[in-house]
């Protein structure tokens, strides 16, 4: 298995922008500029139309942390008239961005296509699809484990403090957008690893060699970043940075070991063969929670 084969020399037959001159670049750059734009209003109507369902559905974690804590509060707060259409505005322009993305990445990919050796198409494609699922994983770990895990903590100090709650539903957007969007980011560490690899900057050995010095980084990098300042969501916020670590440990052997295989040489597979034990069994804990938590398992 390839990554980035060789070019082929029939390959430069498949390049139409040879028969293109600056100005049709131009005007096809305008095209796809105008066609994009569209999507976007397109997206940005929608978003409007279905950001009520969407605050609802982000409200329902700050929801489960007041009846985790028994507070009889069931709906969030603004402390401004016009907290509500600002929330509005702001929600529907995030999520029509959202849904506007994969019609605007369609159109940077037709003006960038053309322009693209086959096995080079090939390769953006696989790192626009990777990079969708893994955002989407780092987002949903983010809510579904990060976010009430966070929230519950936060609450339960205040109500042993006898405080009463009275959370603004814009500092609340506000949060879950850093935590949730922080998540997605932190889960392209493996494209990152992948990317390094690909061109010789690290090594599977390398990156096992020096495992003990990504965890301090992880750490340092989970305490800036966490929203709090409990040891507990820390870890949390660290568990998935370092499971993605190795998960990039895996990634940059099959790069490293396509090369060498391809020149002739032999790679090591202790620290391949420990990544994909430490990986199994970080997968069957976490199929285990999920399982637990949404109720998959009904165990006595």
């Amino acid at each position: 298995m390839r990554f980035l084969p060789e070019r082929d020399p029939t390959d430069s037959a498949d390049d139409p922008t040879a028969k293109m001159s600056f100005f049709d670049h131009l005007e096809e750059l305008r095209a796809r500029i105008l066609h994009a734009l569209g999507g976007v209003l397109a997206g940005l109507c929608a978003g409007l139309y279905f950001v009520p369902n969407v605050v609802d559905f982000i409200q329902k974690p700050m929801l489960a942390a007041f009846a985790a804590n028994k507070i009889t509060q069931d709906k969030l707060v603004y402390t401004s008239p016009l907290g509500p259409i600002q929330l509005y505005l702001t929600g529907g322009l995030y999520l029509g961005l959202v849904l506007a993305s994969p019609w605007v990445l369609y159109q940077v990919w037709k003006f960038v296509a053309p322009g693209l050796y086959r096995h080079e198409r090939k390769a953006v494609v696989s790192f626009l699809c990777f990079g969708v699922v893994l955002f989407l994983a780092g987002t949903a770990f983010g809510y579904y484990v990060m976010l009430p895990m966070t929230l519950e903590f936060l609450i339960s100090i205040g109500v042993q403090g006898s405080f009463q709650p009275m959370i603004s539903i814009n500092e609340y957007f506000d949060l879950v957008l850093v935590i949730l969007l922080g998540l997605g980011v932190v889960f392209q560490l493996p494209i990152l690893i992948f990317v390094l690899s690909l061109f010789g900057i690290v090594t599977p050995e390398f990156l096992w060699n020096n495992f003990r010095y990504a965890v301090l980084v992880i750490a340092v990098l989970a305490a800036v970043i966490t929203p709090t300042t409990d040891i507990l969501t820390m870890s949390i916020f660290m568990a998935p940075m370092i499971v993605l670590y190795l998960v990039g440990i895996g990634v940059s052997s099959m790069v490293v070991r396509n090369k060498r295989r391809a020149a002739g040489e032999t790679l090591s597979s202790t620290p391949v063969v420990t990544t994909w034990i430490i990986l199994a069994s970080s997968a069957a804990a976490g199929l285990y929670w999920a399982a637990r938590h949404f109720g998959w398992l009904s165990l006595r």
